[in-house]
């Protein structure tokens, strides 16, 4: 029987202290009115948005397993580096099977947050919708299987694509369809698509013990995306 939930840390500990002290560096930015401005236009009070970017780095330790996957040996080292990152393995979860999970901080809380933008604001969906194709396209284009933990990507092309992407939208549907709103989502959801869930037919040959969506690998680039493309559109 399958657990209801795992926690570890999608990377190991000084990266985790890394993430507290930029989303302190946020909440300064909140104060001063930078991020303020951003997150209202895509229609998130700043004292929302902090709440939800502290919901997404503690989050980001909870997985919620959806099932099992038949996969070779289990990755023999528990800590693995790629992409200039540390990520340490949950061997303690490791089995004769790779469990598929979905992380919530990665995950879960960054698609709620996509809904309710489209929610509020309804002349982005189309061009959100577009952006997403583009942006997953580009992620994984880059994204690659990383022996032991899934599937990785750059932490800053997903930002840096959805904002050229919102812009280029912005410009061929008009300035109301909302430049912030279309990076955001596309950035997010296109993240998730592009790495994790084109991908999900190569997770069984890497012999990773948990293979979470939005968790290792995917994690720290949905979590940028989420402010710095915002911020450069």
């Amino acid at each position: 029987m399958m657990a209801t939930a795992m926690f570890f840390a999608p990377f190991i500990v000084l990266y985790a202290i890394v993430f507290f002290l930029i989303l302190a560096f946020l909440f300064v930015l909140l104060e001063i009115g930078v991020i303020r401005h951003a997150f209202l236009m895509i229609g998130l009070p700043p004292e929302a948005a902090f709440l939800a970017l502290f919901a997404s780095l503690v989050g980001s330790y909870v997985n919620i397993p959806l099932m099992k996957i038949a996969s070779g040996p289990i990755h023999p080292q528990e800590i693995v580096d790629h992409f200039g990152v540390r990520y340490r393995l949950p061997m303690r979860y490791a089995g004769a099977d790779t469990i598929l999970a979905i992380n919530v901080g990665g995950a879960l809380v960054p698609v709620l947050i996509s809904l309710y933008v489209l929610i509020y604001q309804p002349a982005a969906i189309l061009p959100a919708a577009i952006g997403v194709a583009i942006v997953a396209f580009v992620v994984n284009r880059y994204a690659r299987p990383v022996p032991g933990v899934g599937i990785a990507t750059p932490m800053f092309i997903p930002p840096i694509v959805a904002a050229l992407v919102a812009v280029g939208l912005t410009a061929l549907f008009g300035a109301d369809t909302h430049t912030d709103a279309v990076a955001y989502v596309s950035g997010v959801l296109g993240t998730l698509i592009g790495a994790d869930l084109m991908n999900l037919g190569k997770l069984g040959d890497l012999g990773a013990p948990v293979a979470s969506i939005g968790g290792a690998g995917t994690f720290d680039g949905v979590f940028l995306t989420g402010i710095v493309a915002v911020l450069l559109a």
